[in-house]
């Protein structure tokens, strides 16, 4: 009988382990220093913006603040979530809409910024963070409370101590602070209470308000955000991030192009006149020119920014063209000097401190790297892609003070319009009907029809259907056109298409701006986005059709229903063209299908009916009926031929009836 193996668990195994945790051997390798991980590497969480919590995170978090301690007991505790099914995340009928807006503005003085504590040389570090860690309870408290008692949304906001301290110190360093905000939507970008905190830190301090990304607005877009902002008293200034950067990036392709051409020219003319020794002697001369031109890099560099600061002295605009113009970055660089307040501190070294702030994904870098003129500041659409605020020299007497992404607290009508203003992460979306049905009432049917080259068949309005797609529809129609399907169903993957489609209406491929405050109709503001004229010269799907406009794959199909409607005078036009056009291909598809299984075809009143053929119409070649036993028994002898198990004939394979919608696709 073979030994029995050694266990290596068991009530003495264990209780031996226990005794002894802890007090092992020394090894070899060992060493009599202590290490530990310090919190500043990679991997250092501090600075993580944080948006979002659950319930026990928050309730965590908030003890984490307070500095309590828990001590675990054995109780009979239940943690009970919202129900998230319970929140509103569809959308809101146009009174509902207009009433809770009102609400917003009766209770906006509420949504503040945390207050950095006052301090003095006197006040310790500990006793500064025990100070601000209060007063940020305070604050989250209070905005808690207005949720509960009004019960009114709000946006995810942050809820990070330490990003707050960030943006507290790049107020108190800088001289003016420029919030930058999307022009599709710049109300809700904009804190109002950032304007009153700068007040109250300093009042020789000026705030101003950059809309970036206009180059999505149109002149008259423009003209009526310029008026509103009259109206408010508020100073602000239109530029395009995107706009500069690829005009700075062609500038560079066209100088590199330049000057290869002119190396290619210089070199032909070598090979031309110099024999071999002369070429070696240029090698060496060329070699040493690229250990010259290496050497030379900060005097280009500076040689550069003279140029860039001669280029802003050279601006000169009147009030008048700044209304509505969207700059260039010398002409904002020119207006942010002549804005900016000469202020003396410690800190500034006589330059000028300009203070960038805003939202994640605004293009907050991306106006930094448009100012610069070259990639130093690395550009993301998640918050806590700038860990902690950074200066930047833009020129020999101007600063940049960039600060971390923030999610400032303000109102929301819908989790909907939430996820659509880009402030909820796409990626991470749950229930996406709300949202794509806000996309599927801004942006037209036949705008959707003509990007995507896709039909969206919608519900008829005698059928009670209201003229615009459903977030079902839209969907549907994308996900097939695209080949999106859920595995082992067959049924189209609405979820994938539903990001797709977001993302595009984030990243403004589908545009909507919003229109001001005083405004009166979404629509008319958004008119001359949606010209199908204009759209018909920069997407191939949207054709001509007899001086109307319709999309390619299905022009044909349209093209027959309107001719079909118009030679039906009656109440019920549309149905009956609809029918006649369904049995009609119906009847010729069902013919062909009888054909090939050697099955008759009599055609009926408007349809196609079908009956297997009897033994009295079944001829012979010279046209003469087959006595019905004759039938029979040529049947027997063909099952007799077939009793084999061997089936050599070949299988039909799978035939399509040519009747699909997206084959142009």
């Amino acid at each position: 009988m073979a030994p029995r193996a050694k266990m290596s668990s068991g009530l003495g195994k264990s209780i031996i382990r226990k005794r002894f945790e802890g007090k092992r051997r020394p090894t070899e390798h060992d060493t009599e220093l202590h290490t530990t991980d310090l919190d500043d590497g990679p991997a250092w969480t501090k600075l993580q913006s944080i948006t979002q919590q659950g319930d026990l995170e928050e309730f965590l978090h908030t003890a984490e603040l307070a500095g309590t301690e828990f001590t675990a007991e054995r109780m009979n505790v239940k943690i009970i979530s919202a129900d998230e099914s319970t929140a509103n995340q569809f959308l809101l009928t146009a009174d509902e809409e207009a009433k809770l807006l009102l609400r917003h503005k009766e209770k906006r003085a509420r949504l503040r910024v945390p207050r950095r504590p006052a301090w003095d040389h006197t006040t310790t570090a500990a006793q500064l963070h025990r100070d601000e860690r209060e007063g940020f309870m305070a604050w989250r408290r209070d905005l808690a409370m207005l949720q509960e008692e009004e019960g009114l949304i709000l946006t995810p906001f942050e809820r990070n101590l330490e990003v707050w301290r960030q943006l507290w110190r790049v107020i108190e360093r800088s001289h003016l602070i420029v919030q930058i905000v999307d022009a599709r939507n710049p109300l809700l970008f904009r804190c109002d209470d950032v304007v009153a905190y700068v007040a109250e830190i300093d009042p020789r301090k000026r705030c101003l308000l950059l809309i970036n990304k206009a180059d999505m607005l149109t002149d008259r877009q423009r003209e009526a955000w310029a008026a509103h902002f009259d109206a408010e008293g508020i100073k602000y200034l239109f530029f395009s991030a995107k706009e500069s950067n690829e005009r700075l990036e062609a500038e560079r392709e066209s100088e590199e192009a330049e000057r290869l051409a002119r190396d290619m020219r210089m070199h032909t003319l070598n090979d031309n006149e110099v024999d071999e020794m002369q070429r070696a002697v240029e090698e060496e001369a060329k070699q040493e020119a690229e250990r010259l031109a290496q050497a030379a890099v900060a005097s280009t560099a500076a040689g550069q920014a003279d140029d860039f600061e001669a280029r802003v002295q050279a601006v000169d605009l009147d009030d008048a063209t700044l209304r509505t113009r969207v700059l260039t970055p010398a002409e904002l660089v020119w207006v942010l000097m002549r804005e900016c307040p000469q202020l003396a501190d410690e800190h500034s070294h006589n330059k000028l401190v300009i203070g960038l702030i805003g939202y994640p994904n605004v293009g907050k870098s991306s106006t930094i790297n448009a100012l610069v003129g070259a990639k130093k500041v690395n550009v993301g659409a998640m918050p806590g892609k700038t860990k902690h605020f950074q200066t930047i020299h833009l020129t020999s007497n101007v600063l940049l003070c960039d600060c971390p992404g923030l999610v400032f607290p303000t109102f929301a009508t819908t989790q909907a319009d939430m996820v659509c203003n880009g402030v909820l992460p796409i990626d991470q979306l749950r229930e996406f009907t709300g949202p794509s049905a806000l996309l599927a009432a801004r942006i037209p049917k036949v705008v959707l029809e003509a990007i995507y080259g896709i039909e969206i068949r919608t519900r008829p309005i005698e059928e009670g259907g209201s003229g615009m797609p459903t977030a079902e529809e839209l969907l549907c129609a994308y996900a097939a056109a695209r080949g999106l399907f859920k595995g082992g169903e067959g049924n189209p993957d609405e979820a994938r298409a539903a990001r797709v489609l977001l993302k595009d209406y984030v990243n403004g491929k589908l545009l909507y701006c919003h229109p001001p405050p005083s405004w009166t109709g979404d629509d008319l503001f958004n008119a001359e986005h949606y010209d199908l004229a204009a759209l018909a010269k920069s997407t191939r799907h949207l054709v001509t059709d007899g001086g109307d406009f319709a999309v390619r794959h299905a022009a044909s199909d349209r093209l027959n229903v309107r001719r079909a409607i118009a030679t039906n005078n009656n109440g019920s036009s549309r149905i009956d063209a609809l029918d006649r056009r369904f049995f009609t291909t119906g009847a010729a598809l069902l013919a062909a299908q009888r054909s090939a299984k050697g099955q008759e075809v009599r055609q009926g009143a408007g349809f196609a009916q079908t009956r297997a053929p009897t033994a009295a119409s079944r001829v012979n070649d010279r046209g003469e009926p087959i006595a019905a036993d004759a039938v029979k028994a040529a049947r027997l002898a063909g099952l007799a031929k077939t009793a084999s198990k061997h089936h050599k004939k070949k299988k039909p394979g799978k035939q399509r009836s040519g009747q699909g919608i997206y084959e142009e696709f």
